[in-house]
This record gives structure tokens, C-alpha cells and sequence, in this order.
């Protein structure tokens, strides 16, 4: 087994025995990394508490010094998450526009997309209409993002 695979089986089994509250990570075939599920809860207090979320992990060869491609499968209304999934996140990308690091592990990314659910960034958006309705109307976005929630992420 080498580094890489060392790695990712320890990142899974640690997922898995100790799980971050409302994260569960899988492999997407059994005994490959290259490929995971995540399952993450929604963040309590947040319009999307009542979901649940699954994102596809893709594991790139270069892993860990290259971030992994994490996309959401369960549509989602929010600014820095487009229609396809595609997620907008500094850890997610390389330096210099990112601030990815080989340290950086799949519990830590999967906690820090939590924290992206209950706290958007909008003034780096992927998806600039919900963007503006997140800043100048607060209340119609959390209504939209509940109503998505309930639509697409309720089983």
C-alpha cells in the first residue's frame, strides 16, 4: 500500500470510528479511496438544518498535495454551490488563489463545507443571483435555501 492509500484508509477509518457531528464518509465502491460519498447533515440554526447532503469525493493521484474534488449530488441553494454541485471554497483550491495544504484532511474539509452551509461567502460567489439575494434580502434567501432544503435534501 503506499502513502497515498496509507493515507486516505487512515482519513476513512478515523471518519468512521469518531465522526464529526452529522458527517458520515464512505468509499463509493468498496476498498477504493479514489472515490467517497460524504453525507452531511445540514447545520443546526441554519436554512438547511433539516437536510441531508451528499457530496461525491474524487480523490486526484497527487492526493494530498493536489485537494480533492468535492461536488454535491443533492441540489442546494447557496451561493458558493452552483447547479452542478461545483463548491467555491479557498481549502479547495491550490495557492496561490487558494490555501489548500497536504495537511488539510477529508474530516477538515467536510467540517469546513458544514461551516460554509451555515455561513455563505457571499463576496465570493459562485452563483452571483443568490449572492445578492443572501446580502440585500436576507429573508427571502433563507426562505428560498429552506424551500430548496425541503425539495431536494429531505430523506
Amino acid at each position: 500500500m503506499n502513502a497515498r492509500s496509507a493515507r486516505l484508509t487512515r482519513e476513512v477509518k478515523n471518519l468512521n470510528e469518531k465522526p464529526p457531528w452529522g458527517i458520515i464518509c464512505y468509499p463509493e465502491k468498496e476498498s477504493d479511496h479514489n472515490s467517497l460519498l460524504a453525507l452531511l447533515k445540514g447545520p443546526k440554526g441554519s436554512p438547511y438544518e433539516s437536510g441531508n447532503f451528499k457530496i461525491l469525493i474524487t480523490i486526484p493521484e497527487q492526493y494530498p498535495f493536489e485537494p480533492p474534488l468535492l461536488k454535491f449530488q443533492t441540489p442546494i441553494y447557496h451561493p458558493n454551490i452552483d447547479k452542478e454541485g461545483r463548491i467555491c471554497m479557498d481549502m479547495l483550491k491550490m495557492p496561490p488563489t487558494g490555501s489548500w495544504l497536504p495537511t488539510i484532511t477529508l474530516e477538515t474539509l467536510l467540517v469546513s463545507l458544514q461551516t460554509l452551509l451555515a455561513c455563505p461567502n457571499p463576496d465570493d460567489p459562485l452563483m452571483m443571483d443568490i449572492a445578492q439575494k443572501y446580502k440585500y434580502d436576507k429573508e427571502g434567501f433563507i426562505k428560498s435555501a429552506k424551500w430548496h432544503t425541503e425539495k431536494y435534501a429531505m430523506n
